[in-house]
């Protein structure tokens, strides 16, 4: 994860209250996605946006 990406989250969530990562993530589909966080993952170093 690189400095925006963590940044956007931080901001997100200040912003946003708890907004979910997993929703908007372009790993959130079928089996991709291994994090015992899904689908409820506030923070998550594989995050890309779709």
């Amino acid at each position: 994860m690189n400095w925006w990406d963590g940044l956007r989250q931080r901001l997100a969530s200040l912003l946003g209250g708890s907004r979910f990562l997993c929703d908007t993530c372009k790993y959130n589909y079928g089996n991709v996605c291994w994090r015992p966080e899904r689908p409820n993952a506030t923070r998550c170093p594989d995050y890309r946006r779709r």
